[in-house]
């Protein structure tokens, strides 16, 4: 009978250690990451940037290109988002956390469809429509894009997206067998609820101040 720690690890028998030692490094940073975004730190975005490089170098050794584009676009936007929640909109305040405009969600629609296309042209081109996890990959890649640049804006909502990606994300990199990636996923999204009720709290805070 196959031990649980054998049925949940065994593939990682296979790797090598360097690569096992940079995904835990690449989860510790993501945790952190995701831990000052709730807080609502700037700090979410070096952090983020080391685990996002981190995850580009093994995706892109996995040959997992779905993966690997979600996290190069992550670093991308997070220099983007550090620029953002750094900007003052006056003398003494940084542009504070805000609800999608009728005009953001329409910018995100655009992403999401954007992605959608984007991801079927590399994945076509690379002959990687080999498997239902292409096109679970395809959808979390779009979920994932919109979610990073609402968060990026310091938009509430952009929690909504991360506690859809990371539900879906647990069984699937189980299944691809990435188990430490898929507690990573897990716990993402517990944090990703409470992120949300902080920054809501945050936000009618301000509002009733205003």
């Amino acid at each position: 009978m196959i031990s649980i720690f054998d049925y949940f690890f065994g593939q990682y028998a296979e790797y090598e250690t360097v690569d096992i030692i940079l995904e835990a490094i690449a989860i510790v940073f993501g945790f952190l990451s995701v831990i000052y975004s709730k807080k609502n730190s700037v700090l979410v975005f070096p952090t983020g940037m080391v685990s996002t490089l981190i995850f580009v170098y093994l995706l892109l050794k996995w040959e997992l290109l779905g993966d690997m584009m979600i996290n190069a676009y992550y670093f991308i936007m997070s220099v983007y988002g550090w620029y953002i929640w750094t900007k003052k909109i006056d003398a003494e305040h940084v542009t504070p956390i805000s609800r999608t405009t009728f005009n953001e969600k329409k910018i995100s629609s655009a992403i999401f469809l954007a992605t959608l296309v984007f991801v079927y042209l590399v994945y076509t081109a690379f002959d990687k429509w080999t498997s239902w996890v292409a096109y679970i990959d395809t959808l979390t890649t779009a979920i994932f894009f919109v979610g990073m640049w609402l968060m990026a804006k310091r938009k509430l909502e952009n929690w909504i997206f991360w506690i859809i990606g990371d539900v879906i994300s647990v069984p699937l990199y189980f299944y691809k067998g990435f188990t430490l990636t898929s507690l990573q996923y897990l716990v993402f999204t517990i944090i990703a609820y409470y992120g949300y009720k902080a920054w809501k709290k945050n936000l009618n805070s301000s509002q009733q101040i205003a």
